[in-house]
């Protein structure tokens, strides 16, 4: 998700974050920067999604750190079941009391469900990015794919990097 919006470097520089408790996360499990969670085990585009993959079976969804950005989360626009999505282009949108902000896939497959719940709570995506607050499932249709990805420490890197540019 092209992370372009106006209040993100105000609130970086000010130290501000969403009113997301962090505690639900065990430490060793990931790695704490900048008010944001990062999950080992866990691929990461630039984007700021995240790609769990097990088995025949690819999880995406939009980081802590992209939550974090965006505040309070008010609507979520997702495709619908038995689509395809393509790496690098957009499969919906997360609209947020700052922003609306593009999500993009980070892989190529075909989408085999949709997280629902989102449409009528998407609040899950700030109280639960990893888990509750997922989007959608795929079948990759070039799991090589997931190579070009980063794990989560390049990822960490990266987010400070970003952060430090604003």
């Amino acid at each position: 998700m092209a992370l372009r919006m106006w209040a993100s470097s105000t609130a970086n520089a000010l130290k501000l974050s969403s009113s997301v408790s962090k505690s639900q996360l065990s430490p060793a499990f990931s790695i704490s920067r900048c008010f944001s969670s990062v999950l080992e085990g866990l691929k990461y585009a630039n984007s700021h999604e995240w790609v769990k993959h097990e088995g025949s079976v690819a999880t995406i969804g939009i980081t802590d750190h992209a939550q974090d950005h965006l505040g309070e989360v008010v609507f979520v626009e997702l495709p619908e079941e038995n689509g395809s999505v393509r790496k690098e282009k957009s499969f919906g949108a997360v609209e947020s009391v700052k922003a609306t902000s593009e999500i993009l896939s980070p892989i190529s497959g075909e989408v085999i469900e949709v997280n629902k719940t989102l449409s009528e709570a998407p609040g899950l995506i700030n109280s639960s990015p990893y888990e509750d607050g997922w989007m959608i499932k795929v079948k990759p249709s070039n799991p090589s794919e997931l190579e070009s990805l980063m794990g989560s420490k390049e990822y960490t890197k990266f987010c400070e990097e970003e952060d430090a540019a604003h």
